[in-house]
């Protein structure tokens, strides 16, 4: 059993991309040494979501709910406010839902927070998604830009309307950095170890990689979750970031 680094750790985010209640369960039991956030995505929250939300905060553990929200202002309004209600240390929305929509989702999250005595959550923006590369941008979606540049674009717009970060891929990473500040926080899917697969992410990266990039925090799933030894996945996880100041 190595060490755990505890900024190391903070910056781990566990995808529990899994339809069985039990298996994430077991994928938290035994790597919640490892993990600072879990994340329950659309996937097991439609299947388990409240069960799941229960036996983390049973346990004090934070997790994201990863539900994406895009719909008018006041539904996701009302949505932000449900979700800050179950304790969600992480949330986020797409940012093409405009400006109004964020502003009402951060106003709407930050009065529950203070009427529950409980912690602001953190509000993140989804950008473009890192499943989707420049050819489907432009000649399916008919965004006429390259996605790193419309991912600048939609950060600072989230930025601007109240949200604490967004999630994007690392190639874009330091650039969002620049524009928006080093206190907004950028969230990066599609992390790969040098050892695993790239599977269905078109803008994958290394988690060292991500982190000298500028990633706050590292979303990682089947490298870890599809391992025939989890523990020793993550493990040569934490000795290929390396050391970090603790």
């Amino acid at each position: 059993m190595i060490t755990i680094n505890k900024k190391i750790k903070e910056k781990i985010v566990l995808a529990l991309d899994v339809d069985s209640l039990e298996d994430a369960k077991r994928l938290i039991t035994e790597l919640k040494d490892f993990v600072g956030v879990f994340k329950v995505g659309l996937q097991l929250y439609t299947q388990n979501g409240n069960e799941i939300i229960d036996f983390m905060t049973e346990q004090g553990l934070e997790f994201f709910l990863d539900v994406k929200l895009l719909d008018i202002p006041n539904t996701v309004a009302k949505a932000s406010e449900n979700i800050v209600k179950r304790g969600a240390s992480f949330f986020n929305i797409h940012t093409l839902g405009g400006a109004e929509m964020m502003r009402q989702c951060v106003k709407s999250a930050k009065e529950t927070a203070i009427a529950l005595n409980g912690k602001e959550p953190t509000i993140l923006g989804v950008t473009v998604l890192t499943s989707i590369s420049d050819e489907v941008l432009n000649n399916e979606l008919g965004i006429e830009q390259k996605s790193d540049d419309y991912v600048l674009r939609l950060a600072r717009l989230a930025k601007d309307s109240g949200l604490d970060g967004v999630v994007a891929s690392v190639w874009e990473a330091k650039r969002i950095k620049e524009v928006c500040g080093d206190d907004f926080k950028v969230l990066c899917p599609g992390i790969r170890p040098e050892w695993s697969l790239k599977n269905d992410q078109q803008r994958a990266a290394t988690p060292k990689f991500a982190i000298t990039e500028g990633a706050d925090y590292l979303v990682i799933g089947r490298a870890v979750t599809s391992a025939d030894d989890r523990v020793k996945a993550m493990e040569k996880i934490y000795s290929e970031i390396g050391d970090m100041e603790g």
